[in-house]
C-alpha cells in the first residue's frame, strides 16, 4: 500500500497491515483538518516515509505530521507502537473501512454520526488497537 501528500513531495509505503479506520471528533483533529478524522495506523517498523515530514507537537503526548509544501495533515504520532495514517492520503484502492468513531463529546455540532458504528465520547483503546480484518 502506497500514500501520499498533494503535491507528491512526500510520499509513504506500508509493509504491514492496517487497522481498520476509526473517525475522530475531538477539537485538534476537527482544527487540523477541517472536519472530523479519518485515520488507520501501522507498526512504526512497517512504513517507509519518503520526504521531509514537518512535525507539530500537538499536546504533551502527541505530534501531528504534515507536508509544509503543500499542507496535507499525513500523520498522527502519539505515544505506542504505531503510527496513525490520514486514511485520504492512501492510494486507492485500500480495502479498509470505518469500523468506530472517538471523542463523540467533541463533535461539532453541524453533523450527526448516523451509520450505526460504535461511538466513545473520549478515547477508546478498544477501537484504536483493533487489528486489520
Amino acid at each position: 500500500m502506497t500514500g501520499g501528500c498533494l503535491c507528491g513531495q512526500v510520499t509513504f509505503k506500508v509493509t504491514g497491515p492496517l487497522r481498520p479506520v476509526i473517525a475522530c471528533h475531538c477539537v485538534q483533529c476537527r482544527k487540523t483538518s477541517g472536519h472530523h478524522v479519518a485515520a488507520t495506523s501501522v507498526r512504526r517498523d512497517q512504513i517507509e516515509i519518503t520526504g521531509e515530514v514537518t512535525w507539530y507537537r500537538s499536546s504533551e503526548t502527541a505530534r501531528r505530521g504534515f507536508c509544509a509544501a503543500c499542507g496535507s495533515n499525513l500523520f498522527w504520532d502519539g505515544a505506542g507502537e504505531n503510527l496513525s495514517i490520514m486514511a485520504g492520503t492512501l492510494d486507492a484502492p485500500t480495502g479498509l473501512a470505518v469500523k468506530g468513531h472517538i471523542f463523540t463529546a467533541d463533535k461539532g455540532d453541524y453533523y450527526d454520526i448516523t451509520d450505526g458504528l460504535p461511538q466513545s465520547e473520549k478515547a477508546d483503546p478498544r477501537l484504536t488497537t483493533m487489528v486489520a480484518d
